[in-house]
């Protein structure tokens, strides 16, 4: 199922911002949480932006990337360096700010559509999945990784530019996988929980295949669609996809999906 959004499905028939269970998944790359810390100034005047991905079963670290900016370029292209190194994971699960979510742009509906970001992560085939807003602990296992890079190296030291930022990440990533034992991991170093993804990153993405008795629309630049006479709106995220509509057993309501992704219920009679 598709991420929950507020006001285009019906709760019932998702859990994107159900509350999460406690647990760690069973098995590497099934679930990766993802976040910006917060930034902090260099000796140079620039500022660093870490990002930071952290397996959910292994607490192995992903990703530890000094970044200019938190903007989805930047993410899109540390992604692609992961991915093509350790291959993609199931689902990512992200909070609702920018650039993971997209807040409805000044709209009386006050949707929340899809982002840029997400719709490139769901053309890969990962699923995206978000915390509920204000709850930071959701994403529990990335704010221990935060707090543990904040207490080890951050308050310590100060960085001449983010070249030095990257390599004394570097060094200090390189002990946390490999030779810092985790109490979570029944003392463990999260490099012996974690082995490589087998689903392969794309250089090329295959085109989109939709079903015979689907009625399949592209998304123009506004991010909207035209369907039975109606202007559906559906976020400028999919500007440029096709995404297709879907009978439902009820002759009122289609489905509108992408890629496998439900994403809106219409009610094609108002």
């Amino acid at each position: 199922m598709i991420l929950l959004r507020s006001g285009l499905i019906k709760p019932e028939r998702s859990k994107q911002c159900a509350p999460l269970q406690r647990f760690e998944y069973e098995h590497p790359n099934q679930l990766w949480q993802m976040d910006f810390k917060g930034y902090f100034n260099l000796l140079d005047k620039s500022s660093c932006h870490p990002l930071t991905i952290t397996d959910d079963h292994s607490r192995f670290n992903i990703c530890l990337a000094a970044c200019l900016s938190q903007c989805t370029t930047t993410v899109k292209e540390q992604l692609v360096s992961v991915f093509r190194r350790y291959g993609m994971p199931d689902t990512i699960l992200t909070d609702n700010g920018s650039p993971w979510g997209v807040t409805g742009n000044g709209s009386r509906d006050g949707l929340v559509t899809l982002s840029g970001l997400e719709v490139w992560l769901l053309r890969l085939g990962i699923r995206v999945i978000h915390g509920r807003p204000y709850h930071p602990q959701t994403q529990g296992k990335e704010e221990r990784f935060h707090r543990t890079l904040k207490t080890e190296l951050l308050q310590y030291e100060q960085f001449r530019n983010l070249r030095h930022c990257q390599q004394r990440f570097d060094q200090w990533r390189n002990k946390y996988n490999l030779y810092r034992p985790h109490q979570a991991i029944g003392f463990k170093v999260p490099a012996e929980l974690y082995s490589h993804s087998p689903k392969a990153f794309p250089e090329v993405l295959s085109n989109l295949e939709y079903g015979a008795s689907d009625i399949v629309r592209k998304v123009c630049d506004k991010g909207l669609i035209s369907l039975n006479g109606k202007i559906i709106k559906l976020g400028k995220g999919l500007s440029g996809q096709w995404v297709a509509a879907r009978p439902t057993p009820q002759p009122e309501i289609m489905e509108i999906y992408f890629c496998n992704q439900k994403i809106k219920d219409i009610f094609i009679n108002k």
